[in-house]
């Protein structure tokens, strides 16, 4: 380990970081009024705690009034942000990790209806998609306030103890600038690219007016923008020649792509089933051109990847960031020998994808991240052993199995599949989504070193769990596809579920109707299609697919558009009828004025599903609790003591979809607020 590359330090001016492994920037999205509160300082230092070198707070935090946050960024243009950003400062650096932020104007990546309704602004009137916001033309004024507004940011940043800045420059203002496609100013900042970098060279002339020249400044930035009209490699590599050269930067953080609409975005912050690391050796050669601390990060998700860009010379740093939303003790288990325990991050960007629908965001299989105020990312022993029998297991109950093997209990775990899985296992069945089986494989390799006992292909019934003789029982036993929604021909219909697992053949020309809006409808199109079909997917929804959210919706609608899929939205279907081999489709609508048929080979019906609880049922009477939860105890994190039947035997509980249809992070967020404290 003494000469393993990650683990060298590294000297950036005066500042020595302890190893080579960071988290960049990134707005996880858990400030409470704009400030990085309680909540916001424990998920970095829980980091810091572990190892990391470097965290690098904020994704980005606005200097200006005029660049309101679209997702719960850090407001850095208030006074009251220092003392927040001293606390947790002083709380890392105790850790001895260094501290950065990184600083922004979002020019027109943002909305006039956000913060003040002040309009967006840039250097056109050319709006991004992705936020729609037709943006001000900057003038004179605008652009003075805003240089001024920088440095009054830096300014607070260096007060609250930082160890330095970073500005993010790839799709905000900074930019915006550079490139030709958004920037058709006829002044100095517009033209040639001396005009074009002219902004981003008076704002850090100002911040080095502020700061003096030994506070740390950084720049992120894209040395490529990969899109028509916009600035493309041999430009990138003069523009990072320039930022050295300038004398004002001290690192260059580069990514490649832009970020405009969702696609964009997604190729250049991969997901799963998306190529590894596709940016590393071209963030290698803007290392090689500027022989400068370069840092990068674009799904680095395992500690060989990043090893080996460390070693091979390619970066300074490496960003880990995602893979620490997954698993923050990333370093410690390095340092420790301990890689084969680290949880491996599935790329399924639950987190990211959260935050652009305006949630926190949270890990899809590690619920103690963003959490850390409430949730264990170690979970503590019990002197109070009991056997607990766990019936299931899909993530839920492989997440009880877990933690009650941490905490020293007894556990056994009936499940009547020849595996474990659950869900997960359809899931898996997509070539794109394979690395979903990791939430499930990582949790049966911690169990087998923890001593779980599995009792595979067993159908649990009552008296299995009476021959166990257990303190607790806990119902995992998931959901099943609920298709009978139609006031007719219910029985003429198959579920998302029935494509996924082979179960029914693939027909010709096919229906699916999908009001549950998750990954089974368009995973299931996918398969359709590959086998020859022509699909269509109805929604009564105005927009399909609601729960996958943005940037996973991406992968999905390349391959789908691709292959002549239809997208119909506001209409409902209402009932299946057969008309000799065929099935016909009677259309309505939720608005009304629709009454429309039309034939197909195939109707697939997904409308989530319906718990598998009659084991419960049958358990219940004989429970100490009668199945029932103290709520007010679950989210305080006290011991469950509800006993209401003198009579009963044991503790009786159940989680995930065997409660109600959900998805897998609630799944594995309810086994670990709930066993975590019996």
């Amino acid at each position: 380990m003494q000469n393993d590359p990650l683990l060298q330090p590294y000297q950036l001016k005066h500042l020595t970081l302890r190893n080579r492994i960071i988290t960049t920037s990134h707005e996880p999205a858990y400030p409470e009024d704009g400030m990085p509160k309680d909540a916001y300082r424990a998920y970095h230092v829980e980091r810091a705690k572990a190892g990391v070198a470097l965290t690098m707070t904020a994704g980005s935090a606005t200097v200006s009034r005029d660049s309101p946050p679209v997702f719960n960024n850090v407001l850095a243009y208030k006074d009251e942000v220092v003392p927040w950003m001293k606390a947790l400062a002083d709380e890392c650096h105790e850790h001895g990790a260094a501290v950065m932020i990184q600083l922004t104007h979002l020019g027109r990546r943002t909305r006039w209806d956000k913060g003040d309704w002040l309009t967006a602004v840039t250097s056109s009137h050319e709006r991004e998609r992705a936020h729609r916001a037709f943006p001000k033309k900057l003038e004179d004024w605008d652009i003075e306030r805003i240089i001024k507004d920088f440095g009054d940011a830096a300014e607070r940043m260096q007060a609250a103890g930082l160890d330095g800045i970073e500005l993010q420059a790839y799709g905000h203002l900074l930019q915006q600038f550079w490139s030709p496609a958004t920037n058709d100013l006829t002044n100095a900042y517009g033209g040639s690219l001396d005009n074009r970098l002219r902004f981003t060279f008076d704002v850090l002339s100002e911040i080095r007016k502020r700061v003096g020249q030994e506070f740390i400044v950084g720049i992120r930035y894209t040395g490529d923008e990969m899109m028509e009209d916009g600035h493309g490699v041999e430009e990138g590599i003069e523009i990072s020649r320039r930022l050295k050269d300038c004398g004002m930067i001290d690192f260059l953080n580069v990514v490649r792509g832009h970020i405009d609409t969702d696609p964009a975005m997604t190729d250049l912050i991969p997901i799963q089933g998306m190529a590894g690391s596709p940016h590393l050796d071209f963030a290698g050669e803007i290392r090689a051109a500027t022989n400068f601390p370069t840092f990068h990060a674009a799904k680095i998700p395992d500690v060989a990847t990043a090893r080996h860009a460390i070693a091979s010379g390619k970066l300074d740093m490496v960003g880990m960031t995602r893979a620490h939303m997954t698993d923050p003790h990333i370093v410690r288990k390095i340092i420790e020998g301990r890689e084969d325990d680290i949880r491996p991050c599935v790329g399924a960007n639950y987190c990211l994808d959260r935050i652009y629908q305006g949630g926190a965001a949270y890990c899809i299989h590690n619920p103690a991240t963003g959490r850390e105020l409430t949730m264990p990312h170690v979970i503590s022993k019990t002197q109070d052993k009991k056997k607990i029998v766990i019936v299931g297991a899909g993530p839920a109950g492989m997440e009880a199995a877990r933690v009650a093997g941490e905490r020293g209990h007894q556990v056994v775990v009936f499940e009547a599949a020849d595996s474990a899985g659950g869900q997960i296992r359809l899931t898996a069945q997509s070539p794109r989504r394979r690395e979903m089986i990791s939430i499930i494989d990582w949790r049966m390799a911690q169990c087998e070193r923890l001593g779980v006992e599995f009792r595979f292909n067993t159908w649990a019934e009552q008296a299995d769990i009476d021959a166990e003789n257990p303190d607790v029982v806990i119902i995992a036993t998931g959901g099943f596809p609920h298709t009978e929604i139609l006031n007719e021909g219910n029985d003429l219909v198959v579920s998302a579920w029935d494509i996924l697992s082979g179960d029914a053949k693939a027909g010709q020309n096919v229906l699916i109707y999908d009001d549950a809006g998750d990954h089974s409808a368009l995973q299931a199109a996918e398969m359709l299609v590959k086998a020859g079909a022509k699909v269509e997917i109805m929604t009564p929804d105005r927009s399909f697919s609601p729960e996958i959210m943005a940037m996973n919706l991406v992968p999905y609608m390349r391959s789908l558009q691709k292959d002549g899929v239809t997208f119909t939205v506001t209409y409902s279907l209402d009932k299946v009828t057969r008309n000799g081999n065929r099935l016909t489709a009677h259309i309505g609508s939720d608005y009304g004025g629709v009454d429309k048929q039309q034939d197909h080979d195939q109707i697939v019906v997904n409308h989530g599903t319906r718990p598998l609880d009659d084991l419960y049922f049958e358990l219940k009477p004989q429970s100490k609790n009668l199945g029932a939860v103290d709520y007010d105890d679950l989210i305080a994190g006290r011991v469950q003591q509800l006993a209401t039947n003198g009579q009963g035997k044991y503790q009786l509980f159940r989680i995930g979809d065997a409660v109600a249809a959900r998805n897998t992070h609630a799944a594995i967020y309810d086994a670990l607020r709930l066993v975590k404290d019996l």
